[in-house]
């Protein structure tokens, strides 16, 4: 789950310099200059039409902040190892067009982080963030979301970030369709390429090799992207260039499981989260009280409406699945058949393919929310493949410490993956 953090931008000064300047803040003095005559690096902040919009077209973009090198080392101290730090940064808002878990065209949020440096062609890194029940804690609206912090460790390296907040959280529209391999993938490319677009008003091209990585969910989606981007050839454009999912729960059939026997961390709220989101994607059930127990029944739904904090729900609710669900429910999940068992197959196959770029799985040994298991899983997978990957224990740490220990070592593993062969 997303956990809160300090603050990330400890000067607000940066904050009303970006509000004043616009885009033009991502550039050194001698590029900014050059961009002034161009319309469209003066109208970052400004909202385009909604009609007509191809898929990855940028709706608005907004300056959220502007950060010497030396401010984003203060506000990853304490948190994530600053000594990679290089560059400044300038953060945006950005919202743009993509897809729903029924295909629909709908308009998504993301966060989108630009180094501060001289380099015209940047590497592209497409991070992908995890459970995230409450619509305000992603990176794009969150000062304080870890995956604002993993944005900017990755940004000062000299890459282009593309953070999506995925269909339905941040400023999007509509439900967040949790886990739907449909609406992840959307989301993600059409963020690339919104990202593309943002870059290029401020003088910059993204190079095609898009380095992709996430947590949590996002380490999950990790996979499903870069097939994406690789096999599937989603983009015309962008190519995958190096994968490194962080905890993933890769066998997602065996990871619900889990959670019905209340064998992980915040089962009832994993399971419950996952519940709801299918019934509004999928139809996975008729009335509430086909799956949830008494009194939850009449209110759990109401509280997965996007507009609730994880502490809310947590309050709200038993933490066992046994108490939340009926029992009824809780078989169904364990041996799943129908859709349910049909919706679960192509998540428990994300990484049952040939990648054919560097890939190195990161996971710790302590994490109680996603069991190490479910690495070792996707390796297996991996493996069966022909693929080659390393696998990478990051430590006896929690879900949440596990991110933060892994984040420096993605830039190293990124690095290396841009020099030549793993």
């Amino acid at each position: 789950m997303t956990s809160t953090r300090p603050h990330p931008f400890p000067s607000a000064r940066c904050v009303a310099v970006a509000a004043l300047v616009g885009s033009l803040t991502a550039l050194p003095p001698a590029e900014a200059n050059a961009a002034s005559s161009r319309t469209e690096a003066r109208t970052a902040s400004r909202t385009e039409s909604r009609t007509a919009l191809a898929d990855g077209a940028v709706v608005s973009a907004q300056v959220l902040a502007v950060l010497s090198a030396d401010e984003v080392a203060e506000a990853l101290r304490g948190k994530i190892d600053a000594g990679q730090v290089r560059h400044g940064v300038t953060a945006y808002r950005v919202a743009y067009r993509t897809r729903n878990s029924s295909g629909a065209p709908t308009t998504a949020s993301q966060l989108v982080v630009l180094p501060r440096s001289e380099r015209r062609r940047l590497t592209a890194v497409s991070w992908l963030h995890g459970t995230t029940v409450y619509r305000k804690d992603v990176a794009s609206v969150n000062p304080d979301s870890g995956d604002r912090l993993a944005a900017l460790l990755l940004a000062s390296t000299g890459r282009a970030v593309s953070a999506p907040d995925y269909v339905g959280l941040g400023t999007g529209e509509g439900f967040h369709p949790y886990g739907d391999p449909r609406a992840t993938v959307a989301a993600a490319v059409d963020g690339l390429r919104a990202a593309r677009t943002l870059a290029h008003r401020t003088g910059r091209e993204l190079h095609r090799d898009v380095q992709v990585s996430g947590f949590s969910q996002g380490g999950h989606a990790t996979m499903l992207v870069g097939r994406a981007l690789g096999q599937e050839r989603a983009d015309p454009y962008f190519r995958p260039g190096a994968l490194a999912p962080v905890s993933g729960p890769f066998h997602l059939s065996a990871f619900e499981a889990a959670a019905a026997d209340d064998e992980i961390s915040k089962s009832g709220l994993y399971l419950a989260y996952f519940a709801t989101a299918w019934k509004k994607a999928y139809g996975l059930y008729g009335s509430p009280s086909d799956v949830f127990r008494p009194p939850y029944d009449r209110t759990v739904e109401g509280l997965f409406d996007g507009h609730h904090t994880t502490e809310e729900i947590a309050g709200a609710l038993p933490g066992a699945a046994r108490d939340l669900f009926t029992e009824d429910f809780l078989a169904k999940v364990r041996r799943p058949t129908g859709l349910l068992a049909e919706r679960l197959r192509p998540l428990d196959r994300a990484c049952d393919w040939r990648p054919g770029v560097p890939v190195e799985l990161f996971h710790g040994r302590g994490d109680r929310d996603v069991d190490f298991s479910h690495s070792a899983y996707c390796a297996r997978r991996l493996t069966a493949n022909g693929a080659p990957h390393r696998l990478t224990d990051v430590g006896d740490l929690d879900h949440n410490a596990s991110m933060r220990e892994a984040l420096p070592r993605i830039v190293r593993f990124f690095e290396a993956a841009e020099r030549g062969p793993h």
